[in-house]
């Protein structure tokens, strides 16, 4: 049984710990974060020890492999020690802010040979999952356009903000990974046009909360991306592939498939899932299975930092096309 640790007690930690602590192939070993009574507010929750200290946690001979969600700029330090110490290691993204950092840890990952998955648990969504399926399959022929719609309910705190790497870094990021990943081709052209419509104080802290991307392959394939840090329906989440002989579309998850006709409303459902913990909780599960999987059988991660690295050239691509007003080529 593989035995875990997960570094940050925090919102990601949270769901990473739940989940490998009712996942039958490991065995959750301990919670890590710098605020103790965090780490042992979660350690007790899921039946394991607290440690204040992430970097001593990896140094413990019983465990063999590590999840890593505490603040960005901590993750390389982290996962490159786990790495020299021969842990397994599931990153959450964006693996840093800095591509220079990035593009040198992937060296020294392939240098140790070791093995490092990035988190981008939205290729884990069974809906995802299934559009990726069906485009390798042949379903929709040639893969001609991708329309990736992703916003959220509320903008998160500014203090997050301030923090985060904006939002090209921290939510397009998601989208930036799907586009390739459906796309079947790397992005050569990359137009960005980014706004503050949501509120001031967020392009006061040097923000967007509003953007649109187009990005263009080399083979003139085309993605179109739009966020928004606010969407009063609830959380938007929609992924339409046009090809040469058809369509694909993973829509809004809902709690339940109930439809209600009547004198005052027809057709009407029930609100869209109310964010990423409720829309994205089986991807969270299901990625952790196939980081468990490619340790227990030895094959390769499904993501690597090389992924990681690519995404972030896109999100620093978009970032300097909204500022220049031109399109930038990566």
């Amino acid at each position: 049984m593989i035995r875990i640790a997960v570094l940050g007690a925090g919102r990601i930690g949270r769901i990473h710990a739940a989940n490998a602590a009712a996942n039958p192939r490991c065995r959750l070993v301990a919670v890590a974060d710098v605020v103790a009574e965090a780490a042992a507010s979660l350690a007790n929750s899921t039946g394991c020890e607290a440690a204040s200290d992430p970097a001593a946690t990896l140094a413990r001979a019983d465990i063999d492999a590590v999840v890593i969600g505490t603040p960005t700029d901590t993750h390389v330090a982290l996962l490159l020690e786990a790495a020299r110490r021969g842990k397994a290691v599931l990153c959450e993204k964006p693996v840093d802010l800095d591509i220079r950092k990035v593009a040198d840890a992937e060296a020294e990952i392939a240098r140790l040979g070791a093995r490092v998955m990035v988190a981008f648990n939205r290729r884990f969504d069974p809906g995802m999952a299934a559009v990726h399926r069906a485009i390798a399959a042949g379903a929709i022929g040639t893969v001609r356009q991708v329309v990736i719609t992703s916003r959220d309910p509320a903008p998160p705190p500014l203090s997050y903000i301030a923090s985060s790497g904006g939002i090209f870094r921290d939510m397009t990021i998601h989208d930036f990974d799907l586009a390739r990943w459906l796309l079947g081709e790397e992005p050569r052209e990359v137009f960005a046009t980014a706004s503050t419509l949501v509120d001031p104080a967020i392009g006061a802290a040097g923000d967007f909360d509003t953007l649109m991307v187009l990005m263009r392959t080399a083979s003139g394939r085309q993605c179109h991306i739009n966020n928004s840090r606010q969407c009063a329906y609830g959380y938007d989440q929609r992924i339409e592939v046009f090809g040469a002989a058809g369509m694909l579309l993973n829509d809004n998850l809902r709690p339940s498939t109930l439809r209600r006709y009547n004198v005052d409303e027809t057709e009407a459902r029930e609100p869209l899932l109310n964010f990423f913990l409720e829309r994205y909780a089986e991807a969270y599960r299901l990625e952790l299975d196939a980081f468990l999987a490619a340790i227990e059988g030895g094959t390769a991660m499904p993501l690597t930092v090389e992924d990681g690295r690519r995404a972030l050239r896109l999100a620093d691509a978009a970032l300097a096309s909204a500022a220049s007003g031109r399109t930038v080529t990566v």
